[in-house]
């Protein structure tokens, strides 16, 4: 059996990702070569935000952090956009990893002068479990906290935004066979006044059978159901518990079902590898398993600092590839380009949140970085015969 969670944008952690991405993408917007990384910490009723930037853009961090926060719904007198503190420190990079060059404009062996400014080891994972090609623990852990959070914007006004869910399923052979168990915990306001009994039966009628409506897999007389199984939780959010910034990297990836970096995801620009090889990871192992070498696909990618190519790349297959690993490896290394730089324009990392509106990067900081089909995201496609 494995279990997996999710959590829904009101999460504290959550929150933070949020803000921090919303930052990225309003930096991008007005300057595609920006440099930035960005990170939160949120308590009761303060928030604090880091960040270290080159841009020439004008960007009001508080600004952009109150707009998140009414966003995810926090209106409650002990946390809200209007009343929040928030206290900054904003600091230029230094000169060395200032801006670098127009990645459209050099030719391929130019890309090979931008190198990782980082070390990172980073993991990318793809199975036939699903249609996304995702573990399906974590896909219907999203799916719960989707339905949590949709339940609280239209039909149950008394839910605050911070909930948590969880599913476990049996495997057999390592193929799912059954729904194990479902967790839920929902947050009311605190000028809710209701039973545990009401709102478990709203639970139960509002999120978990429509989150489940069109699964293959149900849950069935057994499966073990749990509807906030320690009573009432009252307020939540950082009024209750803290945030921070890339607290969540299993949410963020495969529900722990796979490997994944320790670093976070969100906060950072298209030049920092610990994020965008986590995508091009994922890219290589969905292509991989697209292409019916393997049903289950982990590729690990390590970057040391001053190199532009990945010092190694590796292949887990767990005894499910059609060829050999090592051949497989030969197949990603002659069709994937894993430099930074041939990331960012495969990608087209650096203009994406330009081309809309609600931007690009906060959209991933909710519900998964990879395994989304909400989102057009260059990660997810199957665009590479192996």
């Amino acid at each position: 059996m494995f279990t997996s969670e999710s959590v829904t944008p009101g999460h504290p952690d959550k929150l933070c990702d949020q803000i921090s991405d919303a930052i990225v993408d309003r930096m991008l917007q007005q300057d595609a070569q920006a440099r930035v990384v960005t990170e939160c910490a949120v308590s009761t009723g303060v928030l604090f935000l880091a960040a270290r930037f080159d841009s020439n853009a004008a960007v009001d961090f508080t600004k952009v952090a109150r707009r998140i926060i009414e966003q995810v719904g926090y209106d409650q007198p002990r946390f809200n956009s209007k009343s929040c503190t928030i206290l900054t420190s904003l600091e230029e990079m230094p000169e060395q990893q200032r801006e670098y060059p127009n990645i459209d404009q050099l030719s391929d062996s130019d890309l090979d002068q931008i190198p990782a400014m980082d070390q990172a080891t980073v993991f990318g994972f793809a199975c036939n479990q699903t249609p996304e090609m995702m573990p399906l623990p974590v896909v219907l852990a999203h799916q719960l906290a989707r339905h949590l959070d949709k339940a609280r914007q239209e039909s149950l006004p008394y839910l605050n935004p911070d909930g948590k869910t969880q599913v476990g399923v049996e495997y057999k052979l390592r193929h799912p066979k059954r729904i194990h168990s479902l967790t839920l915990v929902a947050s009311q306001k605190e000028s809710a006044h209701l039973s545990l009994a009401q709102l478990r039966q709203d639970l139960q009628e509002q999120v978990v059978s429509p989150a489940f409506a069109e699964q293959s897999l149900q849950p069935d007389d057994q499966t073990r159901i749990f509807i906030n199984p320690e009573g009432p939780f009252v307020s939540g959010g950082p009024a209750i518990h803290a945030g921070l910034t890339g607290r969540k990297n299993g949410i963020d990836t495969y529900g722990d079902y796979a490997k994944h970096g320790s670093a976070a995801l969100s906060g950072k620009d298209p030049l920092r590898i610990d994020r965008i090889g986590a995508y091009a990871a994922r890219h290589a192992a969905k292509n991989v398993v697209a292409s019916g070498l393997a049903d289950e696909c982990e590729v690990q990618l390590s970057y040391t600092i001053g190199l532009s190519q990945p010092v190694s790349i590796e292949v887990e297959t767990f005894d499910t590839g059609k060829v050999s690993e090592e051949e497989i490896i030969r197949r990603i290394a002659q069709n994937f380009d894993f430099r930074p730089a041939g990331i960012i324009r495969r990608f087209q990392l650096h203009k994406l949140p330009g081309q809309s509106k609600q931007g690009f990067f906060q959209r991933l900081a909710v519900f998964g970085h990879v395994g989304r089909t909400d989102l057009d995201l260059p990660w997810e496609r199957i665009d590479q015969e192996l």
